[in-house]
């Protein structure tokens, strides 16, 4: 079982789309999370070590990476967390793997435009995305299930 986990940190170089032989999007890419600490004696904030993740998306939510971020960026990534053991003829390893559920820019440090893209019928997660909960009012929330007279906009909620 893998579990979830959700960092904070800066991508290290743009994001990479691949095509699986079935014709599906996968990206893939590095973020770096710096940890940081006030220093006792000076009072000053220093950075710690960094912990590196690899990135991983598929489908749609890579094609929207690709399409939205880029090398030096503050992102946040949530998702499934793997340790993934690696060996080459000199040296072995283990590297820390997101496979990602939700990545979106850290708006403390910047603006973003946000576009919906068209629904596809399987999110990167593996839910149907193609029966959306309803219909998005002109303030941008959505109604869960089907419309009805008693869930119009405007309608008396009590």
């Amino acid at each position: 079982m893998k579990e979830r986990i959700t960092i904070v940190g800066n991508v290290a170089a743009t994001p990479e789309l691949r095509r699986m032989p079935s014709g599906d999007a996968v990206v893939s890419f590095r973020v770096g999370v710096t940890e940081r600490r006030q220093d006792r004696q000076t009072s000053q904030w220093v950075d710690g070590r960094t912990s590196w993740y690899r990135v991983s998306a598929y489908r749609g939510l890579a094609e929207n990476i690709h399409r939205s971020i880029g090398s030096g960026e503050r992102v946040f990534v949530s998702g499934r967390f793997s340790l993934q053991e690696w060996e080459t003829d000199t040296k072995k390893g283990v590297s820390a793997e997101i496979e990602a559920e939700a990545v979106g820019h850290d708006l403390r440090w910047g603006t973003t435009v946000y576009t919906r893209t068209g629904a596809r019928s399987e999110d990167s997660a593996g839910h149907d995305a193609s029966h959306p909960a309803g219909p998005v009012d002109d303030d941008g929330w959505a109604a869960p299930g089907a419309v009805g007279e008693e869930a119009r906009v405007g309608a008396t909620p009590f």
